[in-house]
Formats: structure tokens, sequence, C-alpha cells
């Protein structure tokens, strides 16, 4: 039996001063794969492979893209496709042919995988005038702020399913990147997170 009710029932009440402190998201995640089935935990464990830059190549992405979960195959793709558009970005800046270093799926080899690689991104043009706005704190919020919108599109049915958990996770990644950063806005993104999950919670229990 599942306990993704649970999980986001669970989940800490917060004060204006909150901060990490001596529980940090690795003690999140711990809990909510201790409440998870094995499969769950295995797909949580491949989310998080994905978090690790030394592990996304051609083979990663390959499985992310034909995975069995809809949210990892989704999710993947557009990180591909953001990760592909930052390259470019770079190139031209650095006067690089513009596909140098960019990841691609040869047809002729991998015809499933090149197919779903080479569907539109939606995003393209957003993160366009991001990679061109100001300042690299600039930036790298407006990049967080398109993935984090991204996971929101993905998630916006599920209420308490695995999904609603790897988006939650995916999410808390991006908050702890940002407590490295700046952990004022590390705060107010976890905030934000945590008040999103328990609206959900609540409106679905007083909904039901």
């Amino acid at each position: 039996m599942n306990n993704y009710e649970y999980i986001i029932a669970s989940l800490p009440e917060l004060t204006a001063g909150w901060k990490f402190g001596e529980k940090r998201p690795e003690d999140y995640i711990e809990e909510i794969v201790s409440l998870c089935s094995e499969k769950d935990c295995s797909t949580i464990s491949f989310l998080r492979d994905g978090f690790q830059d030394e592990k996304l190549d051609k083979e990663f992405y390959k499985k992310a893209l034909t995975h069995g979960n809809s949210f990892i195959r989704a999710y993947f793709l557009f990180d591909l496709n953001v990760r592909n558009a930052k390259v470019r970005y770079l190139n031209r800046a650095l006067g690089r042919p513009s596909d140098k270093d960019v990841m691609k799926f040869p047809e002729d080899s991998e015809k499933e995988v090149a197919e779903i690689a080479e569907a539109d991104f939606e995003e393209a043009a957003r993160l366009e005038n991001v990679l061109n706005s100001g300042d690299i704190l600039s930036r790298e919020r407006g990049m967080d702020d398109l993935v984090w919108e991204k996971i929101d599109s993905l998630t916006t049915f599920s209420y308490f399913d695995l999904n609603a958990i790897l988006g939650f996770i995916t999410k808390l990644h991006i908050v702890a990147r940002w407590y490295g950063l700046d952990e004022r806005a590390g705060r107010e993104m976890f905030k934000r997170l945590v008040d999103e999950v328990r609206g959900t919670f609540k409106g679905v229990e007083y909904n039901g």
C-alpha cells in the first residue's frame, strides 16, 4: 500500500525564520523513501541520478526518455532541451559551431529516442530570454523558475500519486541548491514548495 497522502500531510510546519538547520534535504528524501514501495524507490533513485551531472550521458537520457514513469520521461526531455539550449547559447557567445557538444541521438541507431528528443521545445523562446538576461544569479533564478513551472505543469492532476512525490523531490533539489547560493531565496522557495503541497492536500481533502 502506498503512503502518498501521509507523505504530503507530514511535511514540516514552517515559521518566518525557518531554516534547514540540522535536518537537510537528504533527511526529507530518506523519510519519503522509507514510506514508498520498492518500485517507487527505484524510480526515485533514477530521478536523483539525474541531479548528478556526471551521470547525464546518452545512456541515461535513453533510459529516461523511454522510462515507464510519465514524469521521468517528460521532465528529462525538458532537462535535455534546456541543457542543449544552454550549450548552443554558450557556443554562440564563444564563436563556436552552434551544435558543438550538443547531445543528439542518430535516428539510424536510436530511432525511438531520436523521435522523442526531437519533439517541440515549447519553452525555447522563454529560456532564450532568460539566458540573455543580466547577471549570473538572475539567469540561474530565471531558469529555475522555468523548471519549477514545468514541474507544476507535469503534476497538475497529480494529488496523491508518485508523480506528485517526484515533483516535490525535484523542487526540493532546486531549493537545496539555492541555499548554497542565497539562503534567504532558498528559504522562500522551500516555504513556497510546502505551501503549494499543503494547499493541494487541504483542497483535495476538503473536496473529497
